[in-house]
């Protein structure tokens, strides 16, 4: 009988959650994702160490100003892990706009840019990655202008339908909607423990998975931030699915009959008319978890992001 990590990569792209080569080597997945978080583990790995240096390198090359190198040097470090693993998968590498460019779209532009023009030094074309990008209405109008361009997006941070939506009816590549950290906030705020059926995040993602598919939007929908397998498994069947190492390495060891929960029927609706950015805010506003916890991981990943930032100014002034 084969395992049940076997079994979900037949009916499910599976994406590596990670920015450690090791673990991404092992999985052999299609896809891998990376954030600020994943990059500031990543930079205290050893296999990092000589792409750091070579990022300072590069920053010193490029400018004077200590500010300018800092964002360089963290831009290039990004990028850098991204190629490397881009070497590993045959698929794309998503990395991620500062989350500090959140509410500022034509920042976020520019900064997706820049990324794409690194990446491009390396020798890795813009069809082998996605920019990651808050799915804030800035964030998703930022992506909307990109996907013109023929830079495809994933919306990451996204808590709610209409975040969901707005990033389809946006023509966003792939959205990434949390599971966990939803599950987070109910469980936090309700004391209740919930079973994977029961589970909201597990529920939110079903919901925008078959609003997308009955209403025939292209967009993507990779189910992310995981706590457990029984939330993975609950979204068999997903187009995509990106988890931890950890939760890999469960689902490789256990074996079962895995059960398909997600199955696109073809579109059987057609919208009548497109989000405003005044319904989106006010759902937002309606919803206390979405508001939360878009805020929540803006400000966290924003945290992580001048750590790394620290660690490579460190360098640059060594």
């Amino acid at each position: 009988m084969s395992t049940l990590l076997e079994q979900l990569k037949a009916v499910t792209t599976v994406v590596v959650d990670s920015g450690d080569l090791g673990a991404i080597e092992q999985f052999r997945p299609v896809d891998a994702t990376t954030n600020p978080s994943l990059l500031l583990n990543a930079s205290q790995l050893e296999f990092s160490k000589p792409l750091l240096a070579q990022a300072v390198a590069y920053a010193k090359s490029k400018s004077s100003d200590l500010a300018t190198q800092v964002s360089i040097a963290s831009d290039k470090f990004a990028v850098d892990i991204g190629t490397q693993i881009s070497k590993l998968v045959p698929g794309r590498v998503s990395t991620e706009v500062d989350a500090r460019l959140s509410f500022d779209t034509q920042a976020s532009i520019t900064k997706a840019l820049q990324l794409v023009a690194l990446y491009e030094e390396n020798g890795i074309s813009k069809d082998r990655i996605l920019i990651k990008i808050a799915s804030t209405w800035e964030g998703i109008q930022a992506a909307r202008q990109l996907e013109l361009q023929g830079i495809q997006c994933n919306l990451t941070l996204l808590f709610h339908m209409a975040q969901a939506r707005a990033c389809a009816e946006a023509g966003v590549f792939l959205i990434s909607p949390f599971v966990g950290r939803i599950l987070d906030w109910y469980k936090a705020a309700t004391k209740q423990d919930y079973t994977a059926e029961t589970d909201p995040g597990v529920v939110s993602v079903r919901e925008i998975y078959r609003y997308f598919k009955t209403y025939g939007h292209k967009t993507v929908v990779m189910g992310a931030s995981f706590r457990n397998i029984g939330e993975v498994l609950a979204l068999a069947g997903c187009d995509r699915l990106t988890i931890s190492p950890g939760l890999l390495e469960e689902l490789s060891q256990q074996q079962g009959d895995l059960t398909v929960h997600l199955k696109d029927t073809g579109a059987t609706a057609q919208e009548t008319a497109a989000l405003t950015e005044a319904a989106f805010r006010w759902a937002l506003n309606e919803d206390a978890m979405a508001t939360e916890k878009l805020s929540e991981g803006i400000r966290k990943f924003a945290v992580d992001q001048r750590k790394l930032e620290s660690l490579i100014q460190a360098q640059l002034q060594a």
